[in-house]
C-alpha cells in the first residue's frame, strides 16, 4: 500500500466517523423535546457530504489495495 492509498484510507475512515457522528446528532435534533431549541448545525448536509467523501475515498483506496489501478 502506497502512502497515497494509506492517506486516502485514513481520510475515508475519518469521514465515516464524522458521518456517523452527524447521523447521531441529526436523530437527536429530530427527537428533541423542546421544539423551540432548533440549533444551528446543518447535520443533514454534514452527514451527506461526509458519507459521500467516505464512500469515494474508501472505494478508491480499496480498489488500489485489491490490485486495481
Amino acid at each position: 500500500m502506497t502512502d497515497t492509498n494509506r492517506i486516502m484510507a485514513i481520510a475515508g475512515a475519518v469521514s465515516a466517523l464524522l458521518a456517523a457522528l452527524a447521523w447521531i446528532q441529526d436523530r437527536r435534533r429530530i427527537r428533541r423535546r423542546n421544539l423551540d431549541r432548533v440549533g444551528f448545525m446543518p447535520w443533514t448536509a454534514i452527514f451527506f457530504w461526509a458519507l459521500m467523501s467516505a464512500v469515494l475515498l474508501l472505494g478508491l483506496s480499496g480498489r488500489a489495495l485489491l490490485g486495481g489501478n
